[in-house]
């Protein structure tokens, strides 16, 4: 029996690196985990630190919701809510902030990059402690295993790192989470060959028309040098067997557009069931916003009891 908890930004439209990176492995875990507990989280309060304006955030909010129920995530397996719906997450994230250093976030990847790009006098104090948050997310339900991408790998040692110290101070509290990442999908390239990221604008989006899908594949960044697109190879391994592209790329060795013609074919067919069934739940938000409520009131209770601990060993009650 174990507990699975994951989380999406609703930072906007979801892309194929995010669903190979993590999101696939929701459904895997879900689907396997029978006896045990799933949460799947919109957590709105990290996208806070990018998302500024009331109506966007609404908007994205209900976007992701329909992006889990559209992968496949089921109401009657796991518990989908919103971290603002359980306010024991921000509550729990103030207490970690009070053992927390100041020269241990700084250590944080997205602190340093916030800092590469605009200077450390640009960096909110909702970046900097970012980490924390999610540490309270992760540790507030016992959670066993985190299914992310690989660019979340620190966070979960953080979260880590946070248990053992929290535990060491107060007393067994928290138990040590696990980072559930494949290693076939570590990193997903991009179409310019970095790796995907909506940051970069050079993602190919999961619902994608099959218009969008064509404009983006065509625009893939390849060097004429060689044999075969490796950025095209990369790319569709991921919905391909590896040994079938063998074959394929070896006998179409220098036909790039052929070769890019073939991946757009193929993920117009992987991409094309989700973007319908995603279509089939936007029409019918009351559905999910039920999904949501369901989620928040079996989220909290099983929150408001890790509280009650957390209280008690650091001495508020």
């Amino acid at each position: 029996m174990k507990t699975i908890f994951s989380g999406v930004k609703p930072t906007g439209r979801p892309h194929i690196g995010n669903y190979f990176g993590a999101m696939r492995q929701f459904l895997k875990l879900q689907n396997e985990n029978d006896s045990g507990v799933n949460y799947f989280c919109v957590v709105d309060y990290h996208a806070l630190n990018l998302v500024q304006n009331a109506e966007e955030m609404r908007r994205l909010s209900l976007d992701v919701a329909i992006d889990f129920l559209a992968i496949g995530l089921d109401p009657k397996k796991s518990v989908i809510f919103k971290q603002s719906d359980v306010s024991e997450h921000t509550e729990l994230a103030w207490i970690f902030d009070t053992i927390t250093t100041v020269p241990y976030l700084k250590r944080a990847h997205a602190y340093k990059d916030a800092v590469a790009k605009g200077g450390e006098e640009d960096v909110s104090a909702g970046t900097f402690t970012y980490p924390m948050l999610m540490a309270a997310d992760i540790l507030l339900y016992d959670t066993d295993i985190v299914p992310v991408g690989l660019d979340q790998k620190q966070h979960i040692e953080f979260a880590r790192d946070t248990a053992l110290k929290f535990n060491r101070i107060f007393g067994e509290t928290f138990k040590l989470p696990e980072a559930y990442i494949l290693e076939n999908v570590q990193t997903v390239p991009g179409i310019d060959g970095q790796k995907m990221s909506k940051s970069y604008n050079n993602t190919i989006s999961l619902f994608a028309s099959d218009e969008e899908i064509e404009k983006a594949v065509m625009a893939i960044v390849t060097d004429s040098s060689g044999e075969r697109p490796e950025n095209v190879f990369a790319i569709h391994k991921l919905i391909r067997s590896e040994s079938e592209l063998e074959k394929i790329y070896e006998e179409n060795k220098g036909k790039y557009k052929i070769l890019k013609e073939l991946l757009i074919e193929d993920l117009k067919t992987f991409i094309r069931p989700m973007r319908e069934r995603r279509g089939e739940i936007a029409k019918d938000l009351n559905f999910v916003k039920k999904v949501l409520d369901d989620g928040k009131e079996k989220a909290s209770g099983v929150a408001n009891k890790k509280m009650q601990q957390v209280k008690k060993s650091i001495g508020v009650i």
